[in-house]
Order: C-alpha cells, then structure tokens, then sequence
C-alpha cells in the first residue's frame, strides 16, 4: 500500500483496513437495499433548500426521519438543527463518542437547473451540496441502526455515535451554535464530508492536516469630506481614496507573504456615492483574506492596516479597517482521517483514493469542530464523466447519486472503527 503522505511516508495499517470486515456484507447489503430511497429523500431535500438560520422545515424534517428510526431526535432552542444519540451494542457509559456532522442549509441564489427536483422556491439553491451531506447522514444513522436490528446480539459492535445535522454553515455561524448546545459534549472524534465536483463518483479525496483556509471577512470605511464632482479639489474624495487603496492592497499584499505560502485577498463589494455628479463623505469596501497559518495571516493584518494608514494620510480620509467572522482552518487528525481511508479502501477500492495535494482556499465551519475534538473531513467525488461538471456554488450545481451511498458506506465503516477503538489507536 502507498503512503498516503509523501512528506511522512505514513500510511493506513493494512489491519485497520480489515478491522471491521464482519460487517462489511451487511452494510453493503442494507446500502443497496436502501440507496433508491436515499436517492428520494436527497431530491425532496434539494427541491426544498431553506437559507441559513432559517432550516425550520428542512430540522422537521430530519427529526422525523430519525424518529421514524427508533432515535429521539433533540432540536435546540433556536430550533433549527439537530443532534442525536445511537448506541450500538453494550459500549460502557465512558466509551468514546464518535460524531457524524452534516451541514443543512442552502444557498440564497437562483436554481437554474431544468431536473424534476430542482429548488421549488425562488431565489433559494442547494448549491453546495449540503442535501447530499445531509442525505448520506441519514443514510449513515440507518445504516448503523440496521445492522444494530440484524446482527445476533454476540456479533453486535458496541459503539456510540451522535449525529450533528448543523445549520448554518454557509454564515460560518452553526457550528459554534451546535458547540454552544452541547453536541461535542463526551465527543473523542468527529466525522465529515463535502462533495467535490472536481472528483468523479467513485473516489473520494483525502488530505491529512491542513484541508481548509483560515477565514476572515475585511471591512474597510473610508470617511472624508464630499462634494460637487465638477469641483474635486474642495473634497477629500474617498471615491479616489478607494480606488488607492484597492490598487494597492492588490499590488502589496501578495508581496508580503511567502510564495510558497497559500494566501488570497480579494475585495467583493464596494458601495458609495448616489449620483454622477456628487462625490460621497463615505465608501464602504467588503473583502475576505484566505490564508493557511497563522504567522501569514497575522502578517496580512498587520500588512492591510499599515496600507489603510499611509493611504489615509496621503489622501485626507479616515480610513477604519475591521477583520471580522474569523474562521479557522479545517485540520484533519491524522489518526481519523486514517480510519476514513480504511473505509474508502474497502468501499471503493485503493486506486479510487485521490491525494489532494494542496489545502482548499474555501473556508468550512467544520473547522470550529476541530479545533475542539480530534476530526476529519473528507472529499466525496460527484462528478459525472460528460463534460465539464458545473462547479460548487453554479445555479446549475447537481451530484451523481450513486455518491450518496458510497458516502454512507465510507462514513459507516470510519465512525465504527473509531467507535470500537479509539482515534488513538488508529494506525
């Protein structure tokens, strides 16, 4: 078996890729007994996407499923959300407690799409995948719960597992929402996934440590003194002032940082002024700062406050700059990211395993799990094999479905491995 990261030589354990072969038939068998439904219940999830902080319906939902499955489903107070236990088995009161996390919002954007399924409601999209996430965890409870129902009692795993279905995810807000309400409590481990429509179904991508960038939105105002346009020279002009400063945030900021290093900023909104002829006292400029460690973005700051201050005083504004919503970067645990390769290995076979080879600059509030609890996340291919795939985020955004229980399947076996033996002793 080929290591898994070239820079270690580390590699999964050929015994933990056998460890759980017991149950290897039976999860199959419920997966392929069960996909069509999975399939059903992940187009109704995708024709009904609700915005963040507002998965009412899409919580009601999810809650009776997992009621329908014997489980007691707890929605927290702000009623959007949900986590639930299972225990497999006889696990002892302190065993480990490994989470299953899904996302559950949509995007506020138009679905473009001319499939039967596509978005019901305007101006609403599941365009990040976030049904699919949602579905295969659904799949993940079932599947654990049935083999639970099948097996004779002497064969039954003894495990504890929880199911995190967070809002929010798009806002960054949910996951410390789900942490505020108690879903790490007891948790050594936890699980996630995201589809990727670079990968095609059938594989899956796995990046041990950094996977995510770290996140923070940039606020800038620039305040001086307006005026007629026809006369410039009796104004400060922060329109000018902004166009400085854009140029040179775009011109420096690249410059302070190492090469070698990821990092990216990017300016997606500027706002001022209401007429042609008017020069406005205020600009408003929004931008996002991508970076993959700590000593970079801690140089970005302090570079991006340095620029606000000289092109203040070079141009007679007040020019105030606040980093907001930081958001750290996914770290994916070596030793639970083994045991979701274990079980791509049995699912998909080893020449399915994609290497991704550099961190995504895309931020992830699973992030806010790992920085509390040993984690991982994974890639899972969704692309089909006709044409170029529409991208996360496209208004025309879809997933191959035959993902959605190889998802199940992969997640399953990795959350009873790290159930019945630790995260610790994966190797």
């Amino acid at each position: 078996m080929k290591p898994v990261n070239a820079a270690t030589g580390w590699r999964v354990a050929p015994a933990d890729v056998e460890r759980i072969i017991p149950f290897e038939l039976l999860l199959d068998r419920i997966a392929d007994e069960r996909s069509s439904e999975w399939v059903r219940l992940r187009r109704y999830l995708h024709s009904h996407p609700e915005p963040s902080g507002a998965e009412i319906q899409t919580t009601k939902f999810i809650a009776e499923r997992l009621s329908q499955l014997g489980m007691t489903p707890n929605i927290p107070t702000r009623g959007i959300g949900v986590i639930a236990d299972l225990r497999i088995g006889t696990p002892a009161e302190d065993s480990p407690i490994v989470a299953v996390r899904a996302d559950i919002d949509a995007l506020r954007m138009q679905d473009r799409k001319s499939a039967e399924y596509a978005s019901c409601y305007p101006g609403l999209a599941h365009a990040c995948g976030h049904d699919a996430h949602t579905t295969v965890v659904l799949a993940v409870a079932e599947l654990l719960k049935t083999i639970a129902d099948r097996l004779p009692d002497s064969e039954v795993p003894s495990a504890r597992v929880r199911f995190i279905f967070q809002a929010a995810e798009e806002t960054a807000q949910g996951a410390n929402w789900m942490v505020e309400d108690g879903a790490l409590d007891g948790v050594t481990s936890i699980l996630g996934l995201h589809v990727d429509p670079t990968i095609l179904a059938g594989k899956v991508g796995i990046r041990y440590g950094v996977l995510t960038a770290q996140v923070d939105e940039v606020l800038i105002e620039i305040r001086g003194k307006g005026g007629h346009a026809a006369r410039p020279q009796h104004t400060s002009d922060p329109i000018g002032a902004a166009a400085l400063l854009v140029s040179a945030l775009y011109q420096a900021v690249p410059r302070r940082a190492d090469s070698l290093t990821p990092m990216v900023f990017s300016v997606g909104s500027i706002h001022g002024g209401t007429a042609s002829n008017v020069i406005p006292d205020l600009v408003e400029i929004a931008g996002t700062l991508r970076s993959t460690d700590h000593y970079t973005r801690d140089r970005i700051v302090s570079s991006i406050q340095q620029i606000c201050t000289g092109i203040s005083a070079a141009t007679g504004n007040t020019i105030d700059v606040t980093f907001r919503s930081p958001l750290g970067s996914v770290v994916n645990d070596v030793n639970v990211m083994s045991a979701i390769e274990a079980a791509a290995i049995q699912v998909l076979g080893g020449e399915n395993i994609v290497l991704i080879d550099r961190p995504s600059m895309g931020g992830e509030d699973f992030a806010v799990y790992t920085d509390h609890v040993r984690g991982a996340q994974f890639r899972l291919g969704c692309a089909g094999t006709s044409g170029e795939w529409p991208l996360l985020h496209s208004p025309i955004f879809d997933v191959v479905e035959s993902a959605i229980p190889e998802g199940a399947r992969i997640m399953a076996r990795a959350a009873l491995l790290l159930a019945m033996i630790g995260p610790e002793s994966v190797s």
